[in-house]
């Protein structure tokens, strides 16, 4: 069997990092963290309570000045030789989000790994292109525009790619010039203490990365109350992303919020089957569902739905699901027991309402897989305003609905309060137009769904939330814009003049 050799646990640092040392918490709580292929804990790490953080914050702030003051170019070089730790950190790292989060390892060597890597590269080279503008304004002034850090900012990172989002909130906020206190998830913490650690070796200064590991209603909330924090850059729920916008309102800091999703995923009459069936697989199976883009929605042109949904549901079927170490392995387990829990309730949630289950919706027979969190791919026929169809389950689980032509097609699209990401397959290059436009989301795929870049701001509408990560939009996100007047001909107002 190709298994990768286990990830050894006990060289990995469990503390708080904080002005870079390796702390613990001021009230000695500890977290336990958990493998959830097997169920079994991996480690305890320090648990921060809101004393640490504002520990973390002070580290923050008396890093600030001096990293804001380094040349931007050097801020990059910095990044840079991140990426470089991290590649040459992959065996490493694979194994361990591997272990930590369920994600099979051929996903965390062809997609996590190198989206980490590819994502701090492209902010090091981004660090000193941010410029400033000269606006045309009055004769006799210049007015011109530069674009500052805004200081310590806080970033509160989700469980599902907790690798990847270090670097979507890290590379940009760092190559700007702010410093960092960041909060893992509780229940995927270990890819960012190994993140911290690779920042020491390759020689960030203290202080400028703090990482404090606690629960998001004692330390979360700290951060997203604290008064010495300008932005706060969160990724999760809805509900939670609500809780912090209450939060913020203390010093009315600046937030980023990517919050929950409803994918739509239309397939139209002239798609091509079998790029759509494999994209759309890809868009809601890939790591077990639990993406905010996923593809949770699919829907299907009545006339090719049977033909759709006949190879869609073998597919579906033969996809391997088994130990994350696994190369051979598609997809593992969820994440989390709890999550795991909820999942399975929309199964019935599902069966309640009337849907039918074209296929899945159990916990697989297979006893190698029985200690795992694991739930088979499954696929729900319901009406659109069903609940599978507009609550956000997060896993292997996908809604499916017909229409008869676009008008009805964009109308159960739209039909969700989320915004984020949708796909649609069409061979018509004018209906793919308009519809990229009409469709309520921040981000639309045509013949393809998941594809992210750093180049390309990532980010929703409606309440999947609003900001942008990657691209300039995040060096815009990570900055406050200064204008400044110059009066070059000395020219006094009129009504001044003697």
């Amino acid at each position: 069997m190709p298994l990768l050799p286990p990830v050894d646990i006990s060289t990995i640092q469990t503390r708080l990092f904080i002005g870079g040392k390796w702390v613990d918490g001021l009230a000695g709580g500890e977290i336990d963290v958990f493998n959830p292929y097997t169920g079994k804990k991996l480690v305890a790490i320090a648990e921060a309570r809101e004393e640490d953080v504002d520990r973390a914050v002070a580290a923050a702030q008396a890093a600030a000045p001096g990293w804001a003051r380094l040349a931007a170019h050097e801020r990059g070089r910095l990044l840079l030789k991140l990426a470089d730790a991290i590649e040459a950190d992959a065996d490493y790292l694979v194994r361990l989000e591997a272990t930590n989060t369920g994600h099979p390892v051929r996903d965390c060597m062809n997609l996590d790994v190198p989206r980490t890597v590819l994502c701090f590269r492209y902010f090091g080279g981004m660090a000193d292109k941010l410029e400033g503008s000269v606006i045309p304004v009055d004769a006799g002034f210049l007015n011109y525009l530069e674009r500052e850090p805004i200081g310590v900012v806080g970033h509160i990172v989700p469980w599902n790619f907790p690798l990847m989002f270090v670097s979507w909130k890290l590379g940009p906020a760092l190559a700007a010039g702010n410093t960092v206190v960041m909060k893992p998830s509780e229940i995927t913490p270990l890819s960012t203490l190994r993140i911290a650690e690779l920042m020491q070796q390759v020689g960030f200064p203290d202080g400028v990365f703090n990482v404090v590991t606690g629960y998001g209603n004692t330390a979360g909330q700290r951060i997203a109350e604290h008064p010495d924090i300008g932005k706060v850059s969160f990724t999760g729920s809805t509900n939670t992303g609500r809780g912090i916008v209450r939060a913020s309102a203390g010093n009315l800091k600046k937030l980023q919020l990517e919050l929950g999703g409803k994918g739509a995923n239309i397939i139209f009459e002239d798609a091509l089957l079998p790029a759509a069936v494999g994209g759309s697989a890809f868009g809601i199976f890939h790591n077990q569902g639990q993406a905010c883009i996923a593809a949770s929605r699919l829907i299907l042109h009545e006339k090719i739905a049977d033909a759709f949904l006949d190879k869609f549901v073998a597919l579906a079927r033969s996809i391997k699901l088994g130990d994350p170490l696994d190369t051979e392995t598609e997809m593992g387990p969820l994440t989390s027991k709890l999550h795991h829990e909820r999942v399975l309730s929309y199964v019935e949630i599902a069966k309640e309402e009337g849907g039918e289950i074209l296929c899945g919706g159990r916990v697989p027979d297979a006893a190698a897989l029985q200690a795992g969190y694991f739930v088979e791919p499954t696929i729900v026929r319901a009406d659109p305003n069903h609940r599978v169809q507009q609550e956000e389950v997060f896993g292997p689980f996908v809604a499916v609905s017909t229409f008869k032509d676009d008008e009805e097609a964009l109308a159960i699209a739209n039909g969700t309060i989320y915004g984020l990401g949708a796909g649609l397959w069409t061979q018509n290059l004018t209906r793919a137009h308009r519809f990229a436009k009409a469709i309520h989301a921040g981000m639309v795929w045509v013949n393809c769904y998941k594809r992210v870049h750093p180049a390309s701001p990532f980010g929703g509408v409606g309440q999947s939330g609003y900001g942008r990560e990657m691209g300039f939009e995040a060096m815009r996100e990570n900055t406050q814009p200064k204008s400044v007047w110059i009066n070059v001909d000395a020219q006094i107002p009129p009504f001044y003049k003697r």
